[in-house]
């Protein structure tokens, strides 16, 4: 398998994770990609011009990182990180994703925007973000993930990692002390860890 990818992106590292927990991280061949640049060869199999991008031993590109999560999870032998269908355990996985997703959404948008020059978004747009990252960690907060590793804590570790690494000056951590708590367990899982970015 192929993976588009840039070393410092949260959706990769979730990928890059999962793949790691299902034993399968050998087989992935990573491709460094600036998405930015919309090179020849990430548009060739992803129009979007996102990572990441998974090319898949019989040829299939895939992207977005729900697609290519669920299909690792398809591989190999490992405990599963998607819950059986129908499950009250998928449900929450699958609403866990969503709110990991959700910060990533808000957080990169914001990064984004800020290294454009020129092009930023006005100041009222950085605060409905911030709000938007602010209320999922409250909710984070009253409703803290379990400790098994799944799509779901994955993901929203991968969230938690990311504001670490661009937004230290706007710290989460203060008044969510059960989430801290879960974060600094869950973050030394050797997935996390061989995924950890760098600058």
């Amino acid at each position: 398998m192929k993976l588009f990818y840039s070393p410092t992106s949260p959706y990769v590292r979730k990928v890059m994770a999962s793949a790691v927990q299902r034993g399968l991280a050998g087989r992935i061949e990573k491709l460094p990609t600036n998405p930015h640049d919309c090179p020849p060869a990430l548009l060739a199999r992803n129009p979007l011009s996102k990572v990441p991008c998974l090319v898949t031993e019989d040829g299939l590109a895939l992207f977005d990182s729900p697609v290519i999560c669920e299909y690792l999870d398809s591989l190999g032998e490992a405990p599963p990180l998607f819950p059986r269908p129908g499950s009250a355990a998928r449900w929450q996985a699958l609403k866990l994703q969503a709110l990991g997703d959700g910060i990533l959404d808000a957080a990169v948008g914001r990064r984004t925007a800020a290294t454009q020059a020129g092009e930023g978004a006005t100041p009222a747009w950085h605060a409905r973000q911030q709000a938007v990252i602010a209320r999922a960690l409250d909710a984070l907060e009253a409703d803290p993930p379990g400790g098994a590793l799944d799509i779901g804590t994955i993901t929203t570790a991968c969230a938690l990692g990311y504001l670490d690494f661009r937004f230290a000056a706007e710290p989460w951590r203060p008044g969510r002390p059960r989430l801290a708590a879960w974060y600094e367990r869950i973050a030394a899982e050797p997935a996390l860890i061989e995924t950890a970015p760098h600058a």
